[in-house]
């Protein structure tokens, strides 16, 4: 029912919309124009609010304390007591702030708050316009009917529960076994949109890589339920704006007030978005009384149950990451605003980038949007994870009747995200709440992202699972420790659990290691008696961090030189670390690996070896004996290359007593794109007992020296 006119040029620019009490326009607000006027006005209510506390159905009496927004209660001034634990002082945070529009009221006026912590309830004017419970994704409230224009004032109220306990059972409220603050707060953007009919409520971007095109599906509110609707669309590259394509539809609404409108745009010569090159593309959508634009890649994404691998447009493609755990950091002592600094954020993401990671799972919960932004600009795939963990002793166990919502309102927020690759329904739970709720939801994503479901089954045999090898964690199991040398006997394949073999999809390994300790160095509350038996007789805060590094990087390749698993992603990233000596959940049990969050330097041992242990061209000493005998042995050297070129050079294993180089050999090799060789050196321990090591080494594309390091010992 839609048909081609004449295609004619459509003129876009930036429109400011002046507003009184420090309103600002974000950097999506646009008016364009073509044979008629158009407008779309989103005006940004971030800055800082008032804040108080008290009763959850009375506002407070006062206000004496400003907040940033987005941020958490935590960041009052001055600061409230007791944030982010039950306390007999408040039942919720109540916000507010006054702002004037200029302009008469439009006849649609939207507020989105895009995350706010626990429940949130809105009052404009004194009016109550509406509640939205989930905590995790975007509650949008009509108030058209209680918003004043012409230069008169508004008085907006949020009101957010103080804590979990606020929001009801059943709900997924996202309890954490190794957080004790629940902070509150409106932790992302609040929006004010103002358009006019026919409006753009929602617009899903669907790439088509093969047919170089970008099918594009909006949901339109006819309110005044006209019978033609016109849309003129624009397709631009996203950082130069050059226009690609411009054309217009025609569509017969039959006078119905809810219309979708669902067509292809081609794309000539389109250019694939990928971590390696993350070039988007802008599509601008304009009907007669609204306007909306969004970004997009052009790129695909699926698993290879075959091969076991993830496949990105059209090729294998090996992830290699970390963790990002947000709501863990926004409980971290240095965390401050730094979350919703956009350049903070870009650095942070740079960083993981130069540690040759193109991937990253946003873990047990959503960042702000920001985030997602910069990971399209930058370039990760982002295994996004809903905020349920379970196992047996959560005091929550949400249903899939509430469950539901909150996933369908997070695909529809996050399915523009050239990033965001696999919906992760859940954390390491065995329930079949999750497992419904995707069932119920995934044919909305038109792209058909895999999804994952945590120690569940998978729901689908086109979807992966997740693998959490923690050789280490045997010795806080109160189980026989766990050694080294004993990774001689661990095979190529993660475990994984009876319900995640039915489908026997890929496996991300996404969480590796049990060695975390606190960025000041000390043993954390996971891993104190793992170091004991490391260090019978006590050990530095620098033994410490070298046999982590160390350790955590022979992991690494162990389970990436095997190529059994379609990623492997480092836990974490960033998280929290506490090293104080309270019991779990107060003491802090895992932790990320930076020295200052602040600069984001990394802890050099760390960084020095872990980086290695990610590189596309890696390699593997296949050597795990703690104590070996002289004489002459076999010593086997893996090489792999997660790049689609062949790669070619020296690989050279040295034998190594203190500074002294004992022997060195090398071989030539050719790797092919995507393969892997082994390598075998004959190589004499000698008689001389003391400390070794063996050091593989290579140049790899890049022109860095990459090296795999095993210490032993010979008696």
């Amino acid at each position: 029912m839609k048909k081609r006119i004449e295609k004619f040029h459509i003129l876009l620019f930036a429109c400011a919309f002046i507003a009184a009490g420090a309103i600002s326009c974000r950097q999506q607000d646009h008016c364009i124009q073509g044979q008629r006027q158009r407008h779309r006005r989103v005006i940004c209510l971030d800055g800082t609010w008032e804040i108080g506390e008290g009763a959850l159905e009375q506002r407070p009496g006062s206000f004496g304390h400003r907040v940033a927004v987005p941020g958490l209660v935590s960041l009052a001034e001055p600061a409230f007591a007791e944030v982010g634990i039950q306390s007999e002082r408040r039942e919720a945070f109540w916000y507010r702030r006054s702002f004037k529009l200029d302009a008469k009221v439009p006849e649609v006026a939207v507020l989105k708050v895009h995350k706010a912590k626990y429940g949130t309830k809105v009052f404009l004017n004194g009016s109550l316009v509406g509640e939205h419970l989930p905590c995790f994704t975007p509650g949008l409230f009509d108030v058209k009917e209680h918003l004043k224009g012409h230069g008169e004032e508004n008085e907006l109220l949020i009101c957010v529960g103080a804590n979990r306990e606020s929001v009801p059972e059943a709900m997924p409220r996202g309890w954490d076994f190794e957080k004790y603050l629940y902070i509150p707060g409106i932790y992302d953007s609040v929006d004010l949109i103002l358009t006019g009919p026919p409006y753009i409520v929602n617009v899903q971007t669907v790439p088509d890589i093969d047919k170089g095109e970008v099918r594009v599906v909006a949901e339109i509110d006819n309110i005044n339920q006209g019978r033609m609707i016109g849309i003129d669309y624009q397709v631009r590259e996203a950082a130069t704006g050059k226009i690609v394509t411009d054309d217009t539809i025609i569509i017969d609404s039959q006078k119905r007030r809810e219309v979708r409108c669902d067509f292809s745009i081609r794309i000539p010569n389109c250019r694939l978005w990928s971590p390696e090159d993350p070039f988007l593309y802008e599509v601008r959508l304009v009907t007669s009384g609204d306007a909306i634009k969004v970004r997009f890649g052009m790129r695909s994404f699926i698993f290879d149950k075959e091969s076991g691998r993830a496949v990105l447009n059209g090729d294998p493609y090996f992830m290699r990451g970390t963790n990002v755990c947000i709501y863990r950091f926004f409980e971290d002592s240095e965390r401050a605003d730094k979350p919703w600094r956009m350049e903070w954020v870009r650095r942070l993401h740079q960083k993981f980038k130069s540690m040759h990671w193109n991937s990253i799972r946003y873990c047990i919960g959503f960042p702000p949007e920001i985030w997602y932004e910069i990971a399209d600009e930058e370039g990760f795939l982002i295994q996004d994870e809903f905020p349920i963990w379970l196992l047996d002793r959560a005091p929550e166990q949400p249903k899939s009747e509430k469950i539901i919502p909150e996933y369908t309102e997070w695909m529809r927020e996050r399915w523009n995200h050239a990033c965001v690759v696999i919906w992760d329904a859940q954390n390491e739970s065995v329930t079949e709440e999750t497992g419904k709720a995707i069932q119920a939801v995934r044919h909305l994503d038109l792209s058909n992202r895999p999804w994952e479901n945590g120690w569940a089954e998978p729901q689908s045999p086109n979807d992966c699972v997740e693998s959490h090898p923690y050789l280490f964690i045997k010795e806080w199991l109160g189980e026989e420790p766990f050694r080294f040398s004993d990774i001689a006997n661990i095979s190529g394949v993660p475990y994984l659990r009876e319900q995640q073999k039915k489908h026997n999809v890929p496996i991300i390994i996404n969480e590796y290691g049990w060695l975390w300790l606190n960025r000041d160095g000390s043993v954390t509350q996971l891993t104190e008696k793992i170091y004991e038996n490391f260090f019978s007789e006590g050990s530095t805060t620098q033994q410490r961090r070298l046999r982590y590094a160390r350790y955590l990087a022979a992991l690494t390749e162990f389970w990436r030189c095997h190529r059994k698993c379609a990623g492997v992603l480092h836990f974490c990233g960033l998280g929290y670390s506490r090293p104080d000596k309270k019991p779990l959940p107060e003491g802090g049990a895992t932790s990320d690996n930076f020295r200052d969050v602040e600069t984001l330097e990394f802890e050099s041992r760390f960084e020095q070896y872990v980086k290695d242990s990610f590189s596309p061209v890696g390699l593997m000493v296949n050597f795990w004996a703690e104590e070996a005998e002289s004489g002459p042995r076999n010593v086997e050297v893996y090489v792999i290359n997660d790049l689609y070129e062949d790669w070619g050079g020296e690989v050279t294993l040295r034998l190594i007593k203190g500074e002294a180089t004992v022997s060195e050999k090398s071989q030539a090799v050719v790797v092919k794109g995507l393969g892997r060789e082994i390598l075998t050196y004959e190589v004499d321990i000698p008689l001389e007992s003391g400390k070794y090591q063996f050091v593989g080494g290579l140049i790899n594309s890049k022109g860095e020296t990459i090296e795999s390091i095993r210490d032993f010992k010979v008696n």
